[in-house]
């Protein structure tokens, strides 16, 4: 599924009379492109060797030859490669231009060559770009993409994807709508991706992530493993004469797959996502699902179950892998001395607040599918930031209520400071706790600035 054209770089325009590695190659595929701005039957091959000679120029000028970015950034070169996708000119142009752009970034290494890529925004509009994801093809490629992409993430990339005044992540979101993929490979290009985005230690971003999107997708993962369970369950207590071990073989992997991913978030230790998750897989999984199978069979009414032998093993291997100390910790308390009726009573502030909802124990589909939440969330609150985006920082812990009844009391603190500031009382920056304000100027009445800082001054 992930395999590559034998020759991606393809015979080229001329090769023998003109060196392909050089700007004035560059100059020249620039005049290709401008003379060919809509793509047709006729043309598309020349396009996309276009787009592959570009792309193998630039990965050598990020090696060699700096002026070949300047010239790539002075021309927009980029916006061709995006109106070429918007044309919606096929499969095959999708595929190679996906696949081209995939190469380009696994092999620019100066930080200088990134950032000129990732200017303009002009890669969120490819990630947000409403491919055929039935194709399988395209969809490898896509995923291929946004994977290459979350590797290069850091403190100063991440600025280029995560937009903190729209409150916009299309790197991470586009990628955790398909967590439960049917194929495998899609799946785990998600976990690898989600991992390098929480590794990157930015809190205006871990924030987003913590307020957005957490919920919706700790919930739909939980559910999406505990179904998963549930399968496995069905295959051991049907398959009485053993001849479905291939199947179970791979469905217990694909499990324990599941945990070690788990795991591998638990340990990233971002305290407030740690707090979330911990309490989606208590309080939706492990003890609804897993612990409560141990029980008597009469009692539980008809919640989920599964087999005793399975959910002891499954308990097992959750004590092996998952070495998150809080939540291996309250599992156990309750296995060992808690009633299995009685609601968990979290002990972590953060879970609730961050949940929005105290956790009920139990295993239960969410009501929204994962797509629907995020575009809800991405909506919800919009208009309090763009008319005040800098005012409430990106995940502080008031509620909406709260928030509000803030905005109104700073706004009649401000109305009072300004008219006192006219009457010569107090200015509303003292009002905010600030330092008295300067001296009025004596050379313009009402300006601030004095001395030679003021074009009024004597």
């Amino acid at each position: 599924m992930f395999g590559r054209s034998r020759s991606w770089v393809g015979g080229g325009h001329g090769k023998s009379s003109r060196n392909i590695h050089s700007l004035d190659h560059l100059k020249y595929l620039y005049h290709v492109l401008t003379k060919n701005t809509t793509v047709t039957e006729q043309n598309r091959n020349l396009l996309v060797e276009t787009i592959r000679s570009i792309t193998e120029i630039l990965i050598w000028g990020d090696q060699n030859d700096s002026s070949v970015f300047d010239f790539f950034l002075e021309k927009n070169m980029f916006v061709f490669f995006l109106n070429i996708l918007r044309q919606k000119s096929g499969r095959y142009v999708c595929v190679q231009l996906l696949q081209t752009l995939n190469i380009l970034f696994e092999n620019i290494s100066h930080e200088t060559s990134l950032y000129y890529l990732l200017s303009n925004n002009y890669v969120n509009s490819i990630i947000v770009h409403k491919f055929d994801f039935s194709d399988e093809e395209i969809m490898a490629y896509y995923i291929s993409f946004l994977k290459t992409l979350s590797l290069k993430l850091n403190n100063h990339t991440v600025h280029f994807f995560y937009n903190e005044h729209t409150n916009d992540f299309a790197l991470y979101t586009e990628a955790i709508k398909f967590f439960n993929h049917p194929e495998s490979m899609v799946r785990i290009a998600v976990r690898t991706i989600t991992l390098n985005v929480y590794k990157v230690d930015n809190q205006a971003m871990l924030h987003y992530i913590r307020d957005k999107t957490a919920v919706p997708y700790f919930s739909n993962l939980v559910w999406f493993i505990g179904s998963h369970v549930i399968e496995l369950d069905t295959c051991v207590q049907t398959d009485e004469e053993h001849r479905n071990r291939g199947k179970l073989s791979d469905l217990v992997a694909e499990h324990l797959d599941h945990l070690h991913y788990l795991n591998d978030i638990l340990i990233i230790n971002c305290e407030f996502l740690n707090d979330v998750l911990s309490d989606h897989l208590l309080n939706r999984l492990f003890l609804p699902l897993y612990v409560s199978s141990l029980e008597s069979p009469d009692k539980g009414g008809e919640r989920p179950k599964i087999s005793l032998p399975v959910s002891l093993y499954l308990l097992s291997q959750v004590f092996l892998i998952i070495h998150h100390a809080p939540l291996v910790n309250s599992l156990a308390e309750v296995i060992l001395n808690g009633e299995l009726s009685e609601v968990y009573a979290k002990t972590e502030q953060d879970v609730q607040r961050n949940s929005a909802k105290p956790s009920i124990r139990c295993f239960i589909k969410p009501t929204e599918s994962l797509e629907r939440s995020l575009e809800m969330n991405k909506h919800k609150g919009k208009r309090r930031v763009q008319k005040r985006p800098n005012y409430k920082n990106v995940g502080e812990e008031e509620d909406e209520e709260k928030g509000a009844a803030e905005d109104a009391q700073e706004d009649a603190e401000k109305a009072k400071g300004t008219e006192g500031g006219s009457r010569g009382a107090k200015t509303s920056g003292e009002n905010e706790g600030e330092s008295p304000a300067a001296p009025l100027c004596a050379a313009r009445p009402g300006c601030r600035w004095l001395g030679a800082l003021c074009y009024s001054a004597p």
